[in-house]
């Protein structure tokens, strides 16, 4: 991902859950999809990699599809991140 943050804290957790479970991308967007989590396989690889955000809603489905304690997805330490407090107007 280079130097960009990344878009979610579960990335990581996801794909280890997913991989422990014998799981591919494809049969965990089968599953979510199953249980109404309209996502295919290269949103599962986005969120994995970290380049897209997910919502709380997803992140319950997510651990639904999987058949996992929700706090399996949350990692016991956040990612680098820092967030720009500068008003939108401001001039550098």
């Amino acid at each position: 991902m280079g130097d960009r943050q990344p878009l979610n804290a579960i990335g990581g957790p996801l794909q280890k859950a997913r991989l422990e479970l014998g799981l591919t991308q494809q049969s965990l967007a089968a599953k979510c999809n199953l249980i109404g989590l309209d996502i295919g396989r290269e949103t599962i690889s986005q969120i994995e990699r970290g380049v897209r955000g997910v919502s709380d809603l997803e992140m319950i489905l997510l651990s639904k599809a999987l058949k996992i304690e929700i706090t399996r997805l949350v990692p016991k330490t956040l990612p680098p991140w820092k967030k720009d407090l500068r008003p939108p107007n401001a001039v550098e």
